[in-house]
């Protein structure tokens, strides 16, 4: 996001942050999922919560109205701050609302090490999809029902991952919103890391790395960003040699593979 929408995504989390002390937050984040996949599918709803021209006030009372009775009162306070909110596109009010959720459902997660845990639990398990094409075919093909892959994801994963993992997974397998189930992974391990207050670093090799190796990488890493770095480690055999490392939408390709590929491009051109 950027300009208003920037500003008023800050302020929204702000408000958010003053409201997670006293709030039931896996409740709170289940709610606001939901808020999510309504808006998502009332597409007049939408643009009309986002029409910079709209009363702050009519838009709130009319949210009120929609989820009064069927939300707590902390999802109530947190889906009119969003709405109230001047946003330069629809899309933007839906990602604040949905990054809100991100967040509540990770709460109980406080410190950096433990909200590791969970961007562990994600990209774990979406390596487990990448390896298993029948598995994903299960999670992400048209026509298969919402709660066959809700089910599908609990027998799966309960017990072996903590909570706020199965939610988040649960939710990307689910309520795509557009992505597929490996970028709705990725993204919510980005907003997981956000909320760390680090960068995700995923490191592609073709042997496992040593600890020593992986602590002068993150410490690298970290003096070029200039933020604390999480590495999630992918062993590739395709890679040959060398490393592939993305961060964000950035990948510095330094394999064997990478440059082979390179010099064809050059040679094709």
């Amino acid at each position: 996001m950027q300009g208003v929408s920037r500003t008023s995504l800050d302020e929204v989390i702000r408000r958010l942050d003053d409201i997670l002390p006293s709030a039931n937050t896996a409740t709170l984040g289940h709610e606001l999922f939901e808020v999510v996949a309504l808006l998502e599918q009332e597409h007049s709803l939408r643009r009309w919560l986002a029409d910079p021209a709209g009363s702050p006030d009519s838009k709130s009372a009319l949210v009120s109205d929609l989820l009064e009775a069927k939300v707590s009162p902390a999802t109530l306070l947190v889906a009119n701050d969003v709405v109230r909110a001047r946003w330069s596109a629809s899309r933007d009010l839906v990602d604040a609302a949905e990054q809100a959720a991100v967040f509540a459902t990770i709460a109980e997660h406080g410190s950096a090490q433990q909200l590791e845990g969970v961007e562990d639990e994600l990209f774990r398990f979406g390596r487990i999809v990448a390896g298993q094409p029948e598995l994903r075919v299960a999670l992400t093909a048209d026509g298969v029902p919402i709660e066959h892959k809700r089910t599908l994801v609990e027998n799966l994963l309960s017990g072996k991952v903590g909570a706020a993992t199965l939610a988040l997974i649960t939710e990307a397998a689910t309520r795509p919103r557009g992505r597929t189930l490996e970028q709705g992974l990725d993204h919510f391990s980005q907003l997981v890391a956000e909320r760390a207050k680090h960068y995700i670093a995923v490191v592609r090799t073709a042997v496992p790395m040593s600890e020593a190796q992986q602590s002068r990488l993150q410490a690298a890493l970290t003096r070029t960003y200039g933020r604390d770095i999480h590495l999630n480690i992918e062993i590739a055999p395709e890679v040959v040699g060398g490393l592939s490392i993305r961060v964000g939408d950035e990948v510095i390709d330094g394999t064997i593979a990478g440059r082979i590929a390179e010099i064809r491009r050059r040679l094709a051109g």
